[in-house]
């Protein structure tokens, strides 16, 4: 198997580097950063596994819940389920930031408010 990641916050997507032949226990250890605004309640991240020959397949997905991250700022690695059709597929720890940002305006009235994470991360 070689995994990769598909990270979703809203419309945004960010895809991980292919763990080539690292089978299921991928360390990815990449950062990514997404822009938040009001209603954004959690991060979804889909394992694949990337193969040369035709369609990626599809390995599970784990949804992340960002309620506690915004109320402690960050949450250190932490394992969450990865499920397929309602059924466990292994687990992928994640680490989260959360950076509230200041003075960032893109034509919204509101503040902007951005995150990154997964400083250390495994599919095991």
């Amino acid at each position: 198997m070689d995994p990769y990641a598909i990270i979703t916050c809203r419309t945004q997507e960010q895809k991980s580097s292919v763990a080539s032949g690292k089978g299921t226990t991928p360390e990815w250890n990449e950062t990514f950063v997404f822009t938040l605004s009001d209603g954004v309640s959690e991060l979804t991240i889909k394992i694949m596994d990337s193969d040369s020959l035709g369609e990626d397949d599809f390995v599970g997905e784990a949804t992340i819940p960002l309620e506690p991250l915004f109320i402690e700022g960050s949450i250190p690695p932490t394992s969450y389920n990865v499920v397929k059709d309602q059924e466990f597929r292994g687990e992928v720890k994640v680490g989260l930031t959360f950076t509230h940002q200041r003075g960032f305006d893109r034509g919204y009235d509101g503040e902007e408010e951005s995150f990154g994470g997964w400083k250390e991360s495994a599919m095991d």
